[in-house]
C-alpha cells in the first residue's frame, strides 16, 4: 500500500483569469467564519483550487502568510475533498485563523459546496 502524495502541481492551481471568471459566474458559493469558496465542477476529474486575497487584508507580507497558510490548508487535506471540484478560496477579514481552522473549514465548506454542485464525486479521492 502506498501512502498518498501530498504535494501540489501546477495542474491543482487554478491560473487563467477565464478559469476565475467561469467559477465566478456560476455563482455557486459556501462560506462559514474563515472562508468563503467559490466552486464549479471541471472535467478532469481533479480537485483544482486558486487563491484571492484582497489588499483589504493587509500588506504584501500578510497577504503573502495568507496564502501560504491556504495552499498548506489544501494540501494537507487535498485527499478528504471532493474530487472533480474547480474552488477559489477567499479567507474573511480579520478571522484569525490558524492552519488548523483553515483545514477544518476547507473540508466542511468544500463539502456543503459540493452539495449545490451537480455531478460532482463526494466522496474523498482515494
Amino acid at each position: 500500500m502506498t501512502s498518498p502524495h501530498f504535494g501540489i502541481s501546477k495542474d491543482q492551481r487554478l491560473r487563467r483569469s477565464q478559469d476565475f471568471a467561469r467559477i465566478y459566474a456560476g455563482g455557486v458559493r459556501a462560506a462559514d467564519a474563515h472562508l468563503l469558496i467559490f466552486g464549479g465542477i471541471n472535467p478532469t476529474g481533479q480537485t483544482r483550487f486558486g487563491l484571492s486575497v484582497s489588499k483589504k487584508h493587509g500588506n504584501a507580507v500578510r497577504r503573502g502568510r495568507l496564502k501560504r497558510l491556504l495552499r498548506e490548508a489544501f494540501r494537507l487535506s487535498q485527499h478528504d475533498l471532493p474530487a472533480g471540484m474547480d474552488m477559489i478560496f477567499i479567507p474573511r477579514q480579520n478571522s484569525g485563523a490558524t492552519l488548523a481552522d483553515y483545514q477544518r473549514s476547507l473540508k466542511s465548506t468544500a463539502r456543503r459546496l459540493a452539495k449545490r454542485l451537480p455531478s460532482v464525486d463526494r466522496d474523498a479521492k482515494s
